[in-house]
């Protein structure tokens, strides 16, 4: 099964988004409860908890930008 090459934008903003599903789920958000102190933990976890937290809230909000491009661009029609 072959789509047309005019959609492939779509399909990198699905993927980015995709990306930044799994950062939220598989890693921000249970560092956050770490460093946000809903799951118990030592001081030393808690600091690299928030910071790993951090990194990666920054890499999604870096993602945000070309996914939003990618799926407006392919229903503009300007692939």
């Amino acid at each position: 099964m072959t789509f047309s090459e005019d959609f492939w934008p779509i399909g990198v903003g699905m993927w980015l988004g995709i990306i930044m599903l799994i950062n939220v789920w598989g890693v921000i958000w249970p560092n956050q409860k770490r460093a946000l102190g809903i799951i118990e933990v030592n001081a030393d976890t808690k600091d690299k908890s928030a910071k790993k937290a951090m990194l990666f809230s920054r890499t999604n909000t870096l993602l945000s930008i070309p996914m939003l491009v990618g799926m407006t661009v392919a229903q503009n029609g300007f692939a």
